[in-house]
């Protein structure tokens, strides 16, 4: 006489499945109740356990992602407020200290940040709309070269400050008239700058993640959050620029020598 087997019930059968398609520190497979018309819901397999649906995942991780973009306003705040203090201690210092910046490239890297939030964004757009992984990864890695692309022009930069001794420290040389405002007028341009540059190369690392997750196919119209939020991010840091482009360049245009 054969052993009776004992059928498996549709939860069973679920269970495999669930567990099959969707690995992970996930939410445990919905029980499917006796009587219940239907087959039971099954869960985005991006959507961690604390969390009831995707939506509620996506405004939690917006939020706090604004909740630290507000600590770097304040951050960068304390920068812009020394700055405009030291200014008005010395407006004609710093002004002389601003006309040896090279304008033309200060207006360069403004208009390649503006061009990369344009990416950027776009680039957003195409996860939102399950755009295909090639286009989702060419906008991303177009806004990386923008970035690149910023961080070369200040490599520029930086590099003629150090051939004409404008670096702040001992070997400081100044022939105008203002030597000390123009060491804390540089002091201020290289903290400034370089603190700014600093979370450029930081979203250069971001970018990189988002691109190579974005080849794998793992954004689509349901799930867009890491791009979204490393978006603001970059934002952000394209803010900054266009508050310090007119403080550290444009006030040398009022210098008259």
């Amino acid at each position: 006489m054969a052993d009776a087997k004992t059928p498996h019930s549709n939860v069973d059968i679920y269970t495999r499945h669930y567990t099959e398609h969707y690995p992970g520190p996930l939410h445990d497979p919905p029980v499917h109740q006796e009587g219940q018309a239907g087959p039971p819901h099954a869960h985005h397999p991006k959507l961690q356990h604390h969390f009831d649906h995707m939506t509620q995942q996506a405004e939690a991780s917006t939020l706090g992602m604004w909740v630290f973009l507000v600590t770097e306003i304040m951050f960068f705040g304390g920068l812009f407020m020394a700055y405009l203090v030291y200014r008005w201690q010395s407006p004609e210092g710093f002004a002389e200290a601003s006309h040896h910046l090279n304008v033309g490239w200060g207006a360069v890297n403004t208009v390649v940040l503006i061009v990369s939030s344009l990416t950027m964004a776009l680039g957003v757009r195409a996860a939102q709309t399950s755009a295909p992984p090639k286009t989702q990864v060419g906008w991303i890695l177009a806004t990386m070269a923008f970035g690149t692309a910023f961080l070369g022009v200040k490599a520029i930069e930086y590099g003629d400050k150090f051939r004409h001794h404008l670096v702040p420290g001992p070997n400081f040389k100044w022939e105008g008239k203002h030597p000390q405002a123009a060491e804390q007028f540089y002091s201020l341009y290289f903290s400034m700058t370089g603190l700014h540059a600093l979370h450029m190369i930081i979203g250069l690392g971001i970018m990189t993640v988002i691109a190579i997750m974005a080849w794998k196919q793992q954004f689509d119209e349901d799930y867009y959050t890491p791009v979204e939020v490393s978006g603001l991010y970059w934002h952000f840091v394209d803010i900054v620029w266009i508050f310090l482009f007119p403080l550290l360049y444009l006030i040398g245009g009022h210098f008259v020598e």
